[in-house]
């Protein structure tokens, strides 16, 4: 059985699933920010998914960054993994945009995580959601609160 790494456990929610991927949301209002981890235990680098899981993550990379660009407008879509903190491979995916706390920075240790209200991760979400479920393969979660 998958087991989400604790850290990425603590500081998202886990708003739905593709064929290879859970679909994560950070708790922090301050951007809009997705985090893709493929369902497989014990896997830290790209280079360790066989290449039809390489190609799975990369058109799922591609339809979350396509469908948070659109519903977002984003001025600069940032694609990241790092795992310096989480071992555990996952993918960040966050819409920037020049007037945020960071911009041009990297979001990383710029500013405390301001969370979410219920409210809050509502409209941000399902438009999202919205998307991504008529663009693509893609399956919604029961979602619970932070």
């Amino acid at each position: 059985m998958f087991e989400l790494h604790p850290v990425l456990e603590k500081d998202t929610i886990h708003i739905g699933d593709f064929e290879l991927s859970q679909l994560l949301w950070m708790n922090d209002s301050q951007y809009p920010w997705a985090i893709l981890v493929p369902k497989i235990n014990g896997i830290r680098e790209v280079f360790e998914l066989d290449s039809k899981q390489q190609q799975q993550l990369m058109l799922e990379s591609n339809a979350l960054l396509q469908a948070m660009n659109i519903v977002f407008s984003a001025d600069k879509m940032n694609l990241a993994a790092l795992g310096n903190m989480v071992p555990q491979l996952h993918i960040h995916h966050i819409a920037r945009f020049q007037d945020d706390v960071a911009w041009p920075n990297p979001v990383w240790g710029v500013s405390p995580a301001i969370a979410y209200t219920a409210e809050q991760l509502a409209m941000a979400i399902q438009p999202l959601l919205k998307e991504l479920t008529e663009k693509c393969d893609f399956k919604e979660a029961a979602i619970k609160s932070f």
